[in-house]
């Protein structure tokens, strides 16, 4: 079936619109004027009564099934201090009483307006339940909680150890409950695993909300635990049943190079990909942890923490085998790297495996946030895909200078310095750590201030990225992180019909005004997958 949308204002590429567009078993056939397009053989005219489209967006890293976890777990986000997360978890207790394990999602003490502000630990927890273990994530996911029950369970002591990980102790030398980095997933041990159903309703639920706000691609890291042939077996079988509404590219995460070795043997032989609705992905590393945390790795020490210098969730050594592996397979790597420790390491690893110094295998970075001039040249040198999130300004601009200076934080979250240099620079939110409304990550993108419009002038200005550079981070270039840039992210003929109808003209709103846009309707492939 054949079908023209006209009467619009189609994004095509920057200082390029159209005004139709015609769609035939999920290809763009054309696009231009209406009198041109309406000449075309066709079966359906859908007039767009002037509304702006955009090509599908693609959120080049987030985790679709922690999302929906997320929405079935007791909710932390709203919490402005201890007390009010006490509060929450005694709530949730309260309407769910047949709890055996409690688990707590998205608390951030860097929002306590009353109280204390410091990270929680277990004698908190323990006023909400010594009965039954709880788990508390902090919203980075890098720093974890658990209650004295929790650690009684785990027979967690002063002297138990994680690689890669801390446990941290308290005034007494005993636990205070704080897991951080790879020992976050010691605690997590404690959490029954779900279901294949259980994952399965997660990854629906959180894709449902996905195309709600315009996300037709997400490239995703859901394998982050030992139950992983579980969670590749679920995603299969709602690929093979046609139940996604979008393109899902895996973002598979092995810490261990035994873990990977064995995904090699078996997923990677054996796995079902057809590239265009369901692909096989990337190697997704940790390399350090959090700025909220103190987690991230830095080069010198935090300056407000003397003597701290975040935490390294892999050795050098063991970042350069598993991306020597990866590179000998012919997968492509991306890593979390947000201290500039962290980046430093990342890089002089990268271009360790590069062929004769080309990423032919576009090996990217994911976050990169606290960045020197130098590295920022280096990453636009080698062509490193790097996937910023803007969203992150939201809780970051109180505590960026505080905790790595002044002249460090000039040259960091440098998203349209690193832009204008020539690297790859895509957009994504790490959903949950953020909404994955890439509205509202556009937002800090284009005005680099916090939802409420602070600061006044805007957070280093002179790193706003321009509306149509946002868009195409969004687009295209989360298209060419995935070798997918010659046939989606674009309007144009050949490409596949993945866009969304807006409820206003973003291009001429106020840029202020650019969180509150809305989606009207969600195309995938040229089916109508959302409706407002």
């Amino acid at each position: 079936m054949s079908r023209i949308y006209n009467n619009g204002k189609i994004y095509i590429e920057k200082d390029h619109f159209a005004e139709a567009i015609l769609i035939s078993d999920g290809t763009i056939k054309a696009v231009g004027s209406n009198e041109d397009i309406l000449k075309h053989s066709h079966d359906e005219v859908i007039d767009l009564e002037g509304k702006t489209v955009l090509p599908g967006l693609n959120d080049s890293h987030l985790h679709i099934n922690m999302i929906g976890s997320n929405m079935n777990s007791c909710m932390l986000t709203s919490a402005r201090s201890i007390d009010d997360i006490v509060t929450l978890g005694r709530e949730f207790l309260a309407e769910h009483p047949d709890t055996k394990v409690l688990v707590g999602k998205g608390w951030n003490q860097d929002n306590f307006v009353e109280g204390e502000k410091r990270l929680l630990n277990k004698h908190d927890l323990d006023r909400i339940s010594t009965e039954i273990p709880l788990v508390f994530d902090r919203v980075c996911i890098h720093v974890t909680v658990g209650n004295s029950k929790a650690l009684e369970v785990l027979g967690v002591t002063s002297d138990t150890r994680v690689e890669g990980g801390e446990i941290q102790l308290g005034p007494d030398g005993e636990p205070n409950g704080v897991f951080n980095e790879n020992a976050v997933r010691y605690l997590q041990t404690i959490i029954p695993l779900k279901t294949k159903e259980d994952i399965e309703k997660d990854f629906l639920m959180a894709m449902d909300y996905a195309v709600s706000v315009g996300l037709t691609s997400v490239q995703s890291c859901d394998i982050m635990s030992k139950d992983y042939k579980k969670v590749f077996e679920t995603i299969q079988g709602i690929a093979d049943t046609g139940k996604l509404k979008f393109r899902y590219g895996h973002q598979f995460n092995f810490q261990e190079i035994d873990d990977f070795k064995d995904y090699l043997n078996t997923e990677h032989i054996h796995g079902r990909y057809n590239e265009k609705f369901y692909s096989k992905g990337a190697l997704k590393l940790f390399k350090d942890g959090s700025l909220g945390a103190r987690t991230a790795l830095m080069q010198n020490e935090y300056n407000d923490a003397p003597g701290e210098k975040g935490v390294e969730a892999l050795s050098d050594d063991q970042l350069y085998d598993l991306c020597r592996l990866a590179a000998d397979k012919d997968i492509r790597v991306i890593t979390h790297a947000i201290g500039d420790g962290a980046i430093q390491s990342v890089i002089d690893t990268y271009s360790r495996i590069m062929d004769d110094g080309e990423n032919t295998l576009r090996h990217g970075i994911v976050h990169n946030q606290i960045t020197t001039r130098d590295q920022l040249e280096r990453i636009a040198e080698l062509r490193i895909p790097v996937m910023y999130q803007p969203i992150f300004l939201q809780s970051d601009i109180p505590i960026i200078n505080d905790r790595i200076g002044d002249e460090l934080a000039e040259t960091s979250y440098a998203f349209n310095t690193l832009y204008k240099l020539g690297a790859p620079v895509s957009l994504s939110t790490d959903s949950p750590v953020e909404d994955c409304n890439p509205f509202e990550n556009i937002y800090l993108a284009v005005n680099r201030k916090r939802l409420d419009g602070t600061p006044e002038e805007g957070y280093y200005p002179e790193e706003n990225m321009s509306l149509e550079d946002a868009i195409d981070g969004y687009t295209i270039m989360s298209a060419y992180n995935e070798f997918k840039e010659d046939w989606k992210g674009r309007l144009k003929p050949g490409f596949v019909a993945d866009m969304i109808v807006l409820d206003r003209d973003i291009f001429t709103i106020p840029s202020m005004e650019i969180k509150d846009v809305k989606v009207d309707q969600t195309i995938v492939d040229g089916k109508v997958v959302y409706s407002r």
